[in-house]
């Protein structure tokens, strides 16, 4: 025979898309209109529908950036479409290719009932399964005019991104707003037809391929273009043999889960997010009630928290939904956050308060994190899944890395303690699949545990800004149940596939170690306001809680549990992966910091109304330490009056060569005239830190032009331009009365300028250096070197509660992609006898190279400090910019580890009568993580350490307060598998084990 499939497949998507699909709704007659502009935000439902209306005429452009419109619908059902089923067809002026992106409305009756969004991909309602001739049709939209920023050319500059800069011309042109009868039969041969040409496109050139076109053919010829309702049945028919072919035996299997993955923030404001997940899910209730099978996934308590608040009519839906097992609470966090530079606490607070509503409003606790969108993830996360409780672990991000393809779809995760998760990624590599032929047909293909496993998961709907699963994609999936040719396709709860998924694979493939993705590695820089601001509230929210329950137990102090509840939600909903990385659009930073400021201003009040109950009424200076080290001669977690703290000695200041030589009792450092170090000496070994011939301090600027996705990425061709900034405007120096030396240096370049404090303290070896950068460039890195006199084979960079190993050599394509990566508090790099660690107060990138000169190997180190990228934010980190960062001469990883904590947790001074003992105190090898009451209210106090530093060793702890022996509890704060009392006044602990304590209220 000829070959004749170019010319079936082109016949059958021409009829498909040019005359099935417009025949779904072909029947219709225009609806009367009315709107009402509102001028400024959104206001509740309720004062919608009572707006005055004026007529409004279907193609006229409606709607400015961020704004909302409320249109009127009304007409009346035509008599001969008596018993027919009735559909609404809105089209607000939609690009069908950009759900989520754009113009949304969500439906409400004349009552205030809502009914289900409209968007791109979703643009009906129904109003009768079986019509009565002139009955009344009245229904309200509510409609937002997001502008499209993410468009077919991507990344451009625009200042839409913001209401404060957005323009006031309308965006969007309707284009229908009818009553129509819907054809089911025509709609059903639309999908009948999509899912045969997906599918035989998949198929090698055999007879299933062949079968499926001639049927194509033949259905086609069976089917009136004229006449298409009339005849779409009898073109159905020919179909019919072919769509009852049944699978093979040994198809793949597809766990198909609803999903909409909704950015809780990304391209639109956390306002425009609390109103997508109501249109959302009023539309995935809807399509529960009309389906059988289907079943929708929705992470992120935070999501549920806005329903019941601001759309509590949705929310009575959605927990009905709840109850009936099909709209399934998964994932167990506050928001899908990001998990490599949030602290270990803000992690285990995800899981708390995470679960913690999802136990309180539906009785359900999430077996497992759903993460299918953050970029990257911590090694620490296994131990802090376990212990929290879960028992698998999924994402899809790895999938885009940029080299290297992960060898494993299923397998356990090994984290730095040596904990393992069940862990899977999704062959289809998407988290916003369709069930498109080519998406089914790769989720079988490259599975990589093929060989024991049968199957994988499928997220299915339209994401990022919302939508999700159509009623498309349940037919799709009902012809997929079973068919020749193609995976199958099920729904079904993640729960299920994991625990056929152990099953199948006892003996599971391990990846030791963080999942790191090789792309999108400059969100630990871009908006180092909003980094700033988390790390400052992360302890702040540590310090309030330490302060607050030691005054709980030593006096009638309150502690305020519903404040803290409240703040500690705030902070983590800007950990969600698109707003503390850096990658949001202006507004979304600009209301971030905002945030910040408002909980730290609560917080500090929180621990001055503390502290003022322990320290008592009086005019005394009193020296309080949040930290668990000693620093400022005040106790670890405690207070002494400040007459008792020893003068220090002074540090000596030297003038060198127009530079200067500071040094104390631990080291001595050069800064030179242009403010640079070219020494730094460990007084008590003699060694040298800076490599020779080098200079540390030295700020670096690069050009930063990724081939996409500004704000995330930077690309290793980015080292190939650079600037050393090493002009001098100024330098001065000085010792105070405190006997700390300063040397004030300022520079300028292009059009910004720096200003650092490079100081040192008395018995202190630490540099350390406080910038204050006015950042004024475009589409530059600033970067601060400093090349050490260390032959590292790693770095040690902190993570939560412990740290991750990374070879500073590039063997491998693997190595070599790490050409940026993170770090909390501190980063070191050590050979045998002699370390250096740089330490910093907000910084989470840095890069390493190794450097030789005749045979001599030395490590550089480079803190990443600010970016300038363009999109979605053209003025990204411009302004004033300040940094904490230091550089400890001589010390190893549990030094870097208090170094990193002092600067993170600085002594305060409080006015007073009296010092006071800290309520808890640890021994041995672990260090203090948190203090705090139970979650429950009880009175009982929760205190959590880790051992730091990966060795094996013993712990203590001691608690001055009134209560009883503990019990060792899970991060959820309940009684461990082995419930009982301990003694925690000796324990052992592994390398970086996480252990909480809990010890009853007497």
């Amino acid at each position: 025979m000829h070959d004749d499939i170019p010319l079936t497949t082109g016949r059958a998507r021409r009829v498909l898309d040019e005359r099935i699909t417009p025949a779904v709704h072909a029947t219709a007659t225009p609806l009367a209109t009315a709107w009402h502009e509102l001028p400024g935000e959104p206001i509740p439902p309720a004062q919608g529908l009572a707006l005055e209306f004026t007529p409004y005429e279907v193609g006229t452009p409606w709607g400015a950036a961020w704004g909302t419109t409320w249109f009127r619908l009304t007409g009346t059902v035509p008599t001969e479409w008596a018993g027919r089923r009735v559909e609404a067809v809105v089209d607000l002026g939609f690009d069908k290719n950009m759900p989520g992106f754009q113009c949304e409305g969500l439906v409400y009756l004349a009552d205030g009932t809502p009914v289900k969004s409209i968007n791109p991909r979703n643009q009906w309602v129904l109003l009768t399964e079986r019509a009565e001739g002139g009955e009344t049709i009245e229904l309200f939209v509510e409609a937002a005019s997001n502008p499209v920023l993410l468009d077919y050319h991507p990344f451009l500059v625009t200042h839409e991104g913001d209401i404060q800069t957005s323009s006031s011309k309308r965006l969007y042109t309707s284009r229908r707003m009818d009553l129509a009868v819907f054809e089911s039969e025509v709609h059903e041969l639309a999908l009948d037809i999509d899912v045969l040409l997906e599918l035989q496109a998949e198929l090698p050139e055999g007879p299933r391929r062949m079968r499926i076109l001639q049927a194509l053919d033949d259905a086609l010829d069976r089917l009136d273009l004229q006449h298409i309702p009339a005849t779409a049945g009898d073109a159905r028919a020919a179909l019919a043999d072919v769509l009852a072919a049944p699978a093979e035996s040994s198809a793949h299997t597809i766990s198909a889960i609803g999903h909409a993955h909704i950015d809780s923030a990304w391209l639109w404001p956390v306002r425009e997010t609390i109103r997508k997940v109501a249109r959302t899910t009023s539309t995935m209730t809807e399509l529960i009630d009309q389906t059988d099978e289907f079943l929708y996934g929705m992470s992120s308590a935070q999501q549920y928290a806005w329903i019941k608040e601001h759309r509590p009519e949705v929310y009575a839906r959605v927990q009905a939904a709840v109850q009936a097992g099909r709209f399934l609470p998964i994932g167990g966090m506050w928001v899908e956050s990001d998990t490599v530079m949030p602290t270990g606490e803000s992690i285990v607070r995800q899981f708390s308060q995470g679960q913690r509503f999802f136990e309180r409003e539906f009785g359900i606790r999430p077996k497992g994190v759903w993460l299918p969108d953050s970029f990257g993830y911590s090694p620490a996360l296994p131990q802090l899944m376990r212990r929290a409780g879960f028992e698998w672990f999924f994402t899809q991000k790895i999938s885009w890395n940029q080299v290297n393809k992960f060898p494993h779809h299923t397998f356990l995760w090994e984290g730095i303690d040596g904990s393992r998760v069940f862990s899977h990624f999704p062959s289809m590599d998407t988290y916003n699949s369709r069930l498109s032929g080519s998406e089914v047909a790769k989720a079988s293909r490259q599975f990589r545990e093929n060989r024991l496993a049968t199957g994988s998961i499928a997220p299915v709907g339209w994401g990022d800004g919302g939508g999700g699963t159509t009623r498309e994609m349940t037919g799709t999936a009902a012809r997929l149940a079973d068919l020749e040719g193609s995976a199958k396709v099920r729904w079904e709860h993640p729960d299920t596939f994991f625990d056929r998924a152990k099953s199948e694979l006892p003996d599971p493939p391990v990846w030791v170690g963080e999942l790191y993705l090789e792309l999108h590695r400059a969100t630990l820089t871009s908006q180092h306001g909003t980094k700033q601001g988390n790390r400052r509230c992360e302890q702040l929210l540590i310090e309030a809680e330490l302060w607050a329950a030691t005054a709980a137990a030593r006096s009638h102090f309150a502690y305020p549990y519903d404040e803290l509840d409240d703040l500690w939600q705030q902070v983590l909903l800007q950990q969600f992966h698109d707003i503390l990385p850096g990658t949001s659009i202006a507004w979304v930073h600009r209301e971030a910091e905002a945030k910040y400021a408002e909980t730290a201003a609560a917080l500090t009040a929180i621990i001055d109304q503390a502290l003022s109950a322990l320290a008592g009424a009086g005019d005394a200076a009193v020296v309080v330490n949040p930290a668990p080290f000693l620093q400022a001669g005040a106790p670890a977690q405690g207070a002494v009056l400040a007459t008792d703290v020893a003068e220090p000695t002074a540090v000596t200041l030297t003038e060198q060569d127009g530079g200067y030589v500071l040094a104390n009792e631990l080291v001595r450092v050069t800064v030179t005239d242009q403010g640079l170090v070219t020494s730094a000496v460990d007084l008590a070994s003699g060694r040298e830190a800076i490599a020779a011939g080098q200079a540390a301090n030295l700020l670096q600027l690069h050009q930063d032009f990724p081939n996409m996705w500004d704000a995330w990425d930077v690309d290793r061709y980015y080292r190939n331009r650079v600037e050393d900034l090493v002009d001098v405007s100024s330098l001065e120096a000085s010792v105070d009365d405190a006997g700390v030396a300063r040397v004030v240096v300022s520079r300028s370049f292009g059009d910004s300028t720096v200003r650092q404090e490079i100081v040192l303290a008395p018995d202190s070896r630490m540099l350390e250096f406080d910038q204050t950068t006015d950042w004024h460039e475009t589409e530059k890195f600033l970067k601060v070197a400093f090349p050490l006199d260390v032959r590292a084979e790693h770095t040690v960079a902190e993570t939560q509660f412990g740290a991750q190993k990374r070879v500073t050599h590039t063997n491998t394509s693997w190595e070599a992609a790490k050409f940026e990566t993170s770090m909390h508090r501190y980063v070191l790099v050590s050979e045998p006898g002699f370390g250096v660690a740089l330490v910093n107060d907000s910084i989470h990138g840095f890069d390493t190279t190794r450097d030789a000169v005749d045979g001599h190997v030395t490590t550089t180190v480079r803190l990443s400090l600010l970016r300038a990228p363009r999109f979605p934010d053209p003025e990204t980190d411009q302004g004033v910019q300040t940094h904490r960062y230091g550089i400890v001469i001589g010390t190893d990883q549990l030094g870097a580890t208090a170094a990193g904590v002092r600067m993170n947790a600085s002594a305060r001074t409080v006015t007073g009568a009296h010092g006071f003992a800290p309520l808890v105190r640890v021994s041995g090898g672990v260090v203090l993580s948190s203090v705090k009451l139970a979650d429950d209210r009880s009175g009982d106090l929760v205190v959590r350490v880790y051992e730091p530093v990966g060795r094996r060793g013993t712990g203590g702890i001691a608690v001055d307060g009134p209560f009883g022996p503990a019990a060792e509890v899970t991060l959820l704060e309940e009684p461990l598998a082995s419930a009982g009392t301990v003694d925690a006044s000796s324990f052992a602990v592994d390398a970086y084990e996480v252990r909480t304590f809990r010890f009853p209220h007497n």
